[in-house]
C-alpha cells in the first residue's frame, strides 16, 4: 500500500459484502453481477442508471455464470442450479457431493464450449477435502481435479488451448493443456507463484492480450501476469486487504470490477479498512477484457 497508484479505484455501490466474490459482466443487460457467498446474495448493479438489486438464494452461493438461454447457472453450497432473477426462481440440477455435507461450492466459470466449471472446499478449510467439477451442457457432472483445499480462480487462454487454475493455499497458478472438444485437461504445470507476503491468489480473469489478472486475499492488490513467462506486469493497490476476484465490464469491457471481503476482520482491521467488502471499479483501466462465456447451447 505504499506510494501513489496510477489507477483510480472507486467504490461502485454503497454496500459491503461479508464475502464478495465471482463478478460477472452481463453484456446483454449491461450490468455487473456478483455474489456474497456467506449471505447467499446475488447482487446486480446497472451502471447506466445506478440501479442496485439483490436476490437471496436462501443458502451459501459459491459462484454464478450466465446462461445462453437467459438467467444464470449457479454453484450453491449443495450443488448446481439454474437461477431466474426475474421470476426469482431456483431450479436444482444435482449435487456431486451430497455425501459430503461439510463441503460447499466456491468459485466457478464457464468454458468456451458452454460447460460450467466449479470447485468445492471444506467449510472448515480442511486440507485437500475439495474437488473441481464440470457440469456439461446435457447436465452430466465430471470430476476434473481432486485433493483441492480452496478451489478458486479459473480462466481459459484466448486460443482455448490452456486451462488456468488456482487452489489458493498452494500460492500457485497452474496451467493444464485443455481439449475444448471433450473438456479434458492434462499436463499440469506451475506457471506463477505468489510470495507469501503478497497474500494468497484468489479469483482471476484474463484480458484480450492473454494476460492473467489475479486477486490477492490478504494482499491489498490485483496483479497482472504474463502466464508464458511468470512475470508480474502490473499492480493495482486496493484500500482493503481481502481482495477476492475481478472481471472486465462496461460497454467497451475496459472497466475492471473488483470484489472484496470483510469476513473475519477484527474491529481494528475494519477501522483501518472500512470499505472492506465493497465492489470496486477501475474505469478505463488501460486494458480490455473478453465477453464472459455462457452455459449451454
Amino acid at each position: 500500500m505504499n506510494g501513489q497508484s496510477k489507477y483510480n479505484v472507486e467504490v461502485v455501490v454503497n454496500h459491503t459484502c461479508l464475502l464478495g466474490e465471482g463478478p460477472v459482466w452481463d453484456i446483454k443487460n449491461e450490468r455487473i453481477l456478483w455474489v456474497d457467498i456467506l449471505r447467499g446474495d446475488i447482487h446486480a448493479f446497472y451502471p447506466g442508471n445506478n440501479r442496485f438489486e439483490t436476490f437471496n438464494a436462501g443458502k451459501l452461493i459459491g459462484s454464478i455464470a450466465l446462461r445462453k438461454k437467459g438467467g444464470l447457472i449457479a454453484a450453491l453450497e449443495d450443488g448446481f442450479a439454474f437461477i431466474d432473477l426475474v421470476k426469482k426462481k431456483i431450479e436444482y440440477i444435482d449435487d456431486p457431493e451430497a455425501h459430503l455435507p461439510e463441503n460447499r461450492f466456491n468459485d466457478g466459470k464457464c468454458d468456451p464450449m458452454g460447460r460450467f466449471w466449479a470447485g468445492t472446499m471444506s467449510l472448515s478449510e480442511k486440507p485437500q477435502a475439495g474437488s473441481l467439477y464440470t457440469l456439461e451442457k446435457e447436465m452430466a457432472i465430471t470430476k476434473k481435479i481432486d485433493g483441492v483445499t480452496v478451489s478458486n480462480g479459473i480462466a481459459f487462454s484466448n486460443d482455448h488451448s490452456i486451462f488456468y487454475y488456482i487452489d489458493s493455499p498452494t500460492s500457485e497458478v497452474v496451467s493444464y493443456d485443455f481439449d475444448k472438444r471433450n473438456g479434458n485437461i492434462s499436463n499440469k504445470k506451475t506457471i506463477i507463484t505468489i510470495k507469501k507476503e503478497d497474500g494468497y491468489p484468489d479469483g482471476m480473469t484474463i484480458d484480450n492480450e492473454g494476460m492473467l489478472w489475479i486477486a490477492h486475499w490478504d494482499g491489498w492488490r490485483i496483479t497482472r501476469w504474463n502466464p508464458a513467462t511468470g512475470e508480474q506486469l502490473e499492480k493495482i493497490s486496493l484500500p482493503v486487504a481481502r481482495v477476492t476476484s475481478c472481471t472486465f465490464g462496461g460497454t467497451k469491457l475496459s472497466d475492471l470490477y473488483i470484489t472484496t471481503a470483510r469476513k473475519e476482520l477484527t474491529e481494528d482491521e475494519l477501522e483501518e479498512q472500512p470499505l472492506a467488502g465493497s465492489l470496486f471499479v477501475v474505469r478505463n483501466c488501460g486494458f480490455t477484457g473478453l465477453p464472459a462465456f455462457e452455459f449451454g447451447e
